[in-house]
């Protein structure tokens, strides 16, 4: 099976499935948890006070009302039309484009980004392209604060193992994660990687970001960078 078709599959499924979803997003993954609230707090520390912000892979504008209460301003992309649609139900007066990670096409135009429990659909091979995408969209010295799930190692394990028995293409961390709990391959499944930090830390530097802090919190590894 080719691999580069495996995933574009896989991503379409994963559109399909969260703009099925878009209604009941909120309701599922409405809240904001304390561990984010704080470094997202620590985030917006770091904009100018009346800065334009992106929120990449924004989902039905979780963290907005946060952005607008300070002062700012935010732009939101996102893979699903469906979860934008009931974004733009909530926020009318906030712009936002169906655009994928990878195809992030801003050249300095933001003050700040985030990227918020999203970044574990996306396959390694992607990752540099994904963070070079944000760099660009920035403003020199700008802040990027972005997350990483983390998930049990055996789970990893068997995902892998499951992935291989099957004839699947896949690399070690990736995994299907299903609405009904736990990891499967199958068609009702997210596809999700879960890269090593380490991993994550080289190709914030080989991206030219400049890691400013970073901690374990809520189930997530939690980055904050600022662009060159």
């Amino acid at each position: 099976m080719d691999r580069s078709a495996w995933l574009k599959e896989l991503r379409r499924l994963s559109e399909e499935q969260e703009t099925l979803s878009a209604s009941s997003y909120d309701e599922n993954w409405g809240e904001i948890s304390p561990t984010h609230r704080q470094w997202f707090t620590r985030f917006l520390s770091l904009c100018p006070p009346q800065g334009h912000l992106l929120d990449a892979a924004c989902g039905t504008g979780k963290y907005w009302p946060l952005i607008l209460a300070s002062g700012r301003t935010v732009f939101g992309i996102d893979h699903s039309q469906g979860v934008l649609d009931y974004a733009h139900q909530k926020f009318p007066e906030v712009s936002t484009e169906k655009a994928v990670l990878q195809e992030i096409v801003y050249q300095a135009a933001f003050d700040g980004a985030i990227c918020m429990d999203a970044l574990e659909m996306v396959p390694p091979e992607d990752w540099p392209r994904v963070l070079n995408n944000l760099q660009r969209a920035l403003k020199p010295k700008s802040p990027l604060y972005f997350t990483v799930e983390i998930t049990a190692e055996a789970d990893i394990e068997q995902a892998f193992a499951e992935g291989q028995r099957l004839g699947l293409p896949v690399v070690y961390g990736e995994a299907a994660w299903t609405l009904a709990g736990g990891y499967h391959w199958g068609p009702d499944g997210y596809y999700h990687y879960y890269p090593k930090v380490e991993q994550v830390k080289d190709w914030i530097q080989q991206s030219g970001f400049h890691l400013i802090e970073d901690a374990v919190g809520d189930d997530y590894h939690h980055f904050l960078v600022v662009s060159s």
